[in-house]
């Protein structure tokens, strides 16, 4: 199975390594899941939930580690999104890569990830 990926603020990333699992922002900790995105996901999950915030960090996972804790379910506009219920162990992370602002206002994706 593909990476999904989780956009998150570096303060709540680093404090996620010192505590050797990632819980999920508040937005996950409220909806009882951590909010995922697909490769083909990410950049409009960028632009619509994380417009124009800076010091984010694109971390990157391995669905295939993540199990059954790990379902793909229906946004409300009926796409399919990874969700995750439970803690994210570190060990599933393959990498984590700045989420800068480009000069335009949008967020520069990593080279292989589209971007919106």
């Amino acid at each position: 199975m593909p990476l999904v990926y989780k956009i998150c603020p570096r303060p709540l990333w680093r404090e996620a390594e010192t505590q050797g699992r990632f819980l999920g922002a508040p937005v996950d900790l409220a909806d009882g899941f951590i909010h995922f995105s697909t490769a083909d996901q990410v950049a409009e999950t960028a632009a619509r939930h994380f417009a124009a915030q800076d010091d984010l960090l694109l971390i990157a996972v391995e669905a295939d580690d993540l199990g059954e804790a790990l379902r793909f379910e229906p946004s409300r506009g009926g796409a399919l999104f990874p969700h995750l219920y439970g803690a994210l162990p570190l060990n599933a992370v393959r990498s984590v890569a700045e989420l800068p602002l480009g000069a335009d206002g949008r967020h520069v994706f990593p080279t292989g990830i589209a971007r919106a």
